[in-house]
């Protein structure tokens, strides 16, 4: 049973159990806003005010999520993020300063998995924060809980293989292999590391193989935007996967979006 408190005039529902949240922010004014109010939202939140600092404590503690400032001393948000993705997968969501172009596509591909403009809107922050952990824990449906009759899978996971002998939930594109339960993707028999964002993105890809999904769509689908979301997130999302799975894998319809190559 969830308790609601009132944050600035907004219903806040606690999260059932701690979820830990890195902050690392120069700012004082705007890491001690962000800290309070994810607090009262039922957060376990931990801040760091400068990079080196910020890349000390992820080492250091067990985080869900990290939410890194762009503009940041001693190691910048960007050279945050790159460590960060040598070393794990967990969702990164970026601050930006006016939603500078040149700051959002850095760190989308550095490997954040999505970003949001100062000054932070507290709700939308965790909205966001909110979304990425859902993908972040997502476990597909088992393949006996989908119909076997329809106009298609009603989610990524239910698609099914159509040989026979492939083992059951698993995808197969050429050399790339897509495992829908155990949530493994392998190219060439190699493991591919993706973080929880690609993952689903792919998995909306493999659900359709051969179809045109829009960039709208996908903002909807995988990036939960219930309101008008930056296609760019879909764009620099898509090259970071191509680098993974193979750049041929993922063809570009020029004026539509994208598909996955069946062969």
């Amino acid at each position: 049973m969830s308790v609601s408190e009132q944050v600035g005039g907004v219903s806040a529902p606690r999260v059932p159990d701690p979820v830990s949240v890195l902050v690392v922010e120069d700012d004082a004014t705007i890491r001690r806003t962000v800290q309070l109010s994810l607090e009262r939202y039922g957060y376990q939140v931990a801040v760091a005010e400068n990079g080196l600092d910020g890349l000390e404590a992820f080492r250091a503690g067990r985080h869900d999520l990290l939410i890194l400032d762009v503009m940041l001393p001693e190691l910048d948000g960007i050279g945050l993020c790159r460590r960060i993705r040598e070393e794990s997968l967990v969702p990164v969501l970026m601050m930006s300063a006016r939603g500078d172009a040149l700051d959002v596509v850095s760190g989308l591909e550095a490997g954040a998995d999505d970003y949001v403009v100062k000054p932070v809107d507290i709700p939308v922050l965790v909205a966001r924060i909110r979304t990425l952990l859902r993908r972040a824990t997502f476990r597909p449906a088992p393949p006996e809980a989908t119909p076997t009759r329809g106009t298609g899978p009603a989610h990524p996971a239910a698609a099914v293989p159509a040989d026979a002998g492939t083992p059951p939930g698993e995808l197969v594109f050429g050399d790339l292999s897509v495992n829908t339960l155990g949530l493994e993707v392998r190219r060439g028999g190699r493991l591919v590391p993706l973080t929880p964002t690609e993952l689903r993105l792919l998995l909306e890809f493999a659900a359709a193989p051969g179809a045109v999904l829009d960039r709208r769509r996908l903002l909807r689908d995988v990036w939960d935007y219930g309101w008008e979301g930056d296609t760019r997130v879909v764009d620099l999302c898509v090259l970071r996967l191509r680098k993974k799975i193979g750049a041929e894998r993922i063809e570009t319809v020029r004026g539509f979006g994208y598909k996955l190559v069946r062969g």
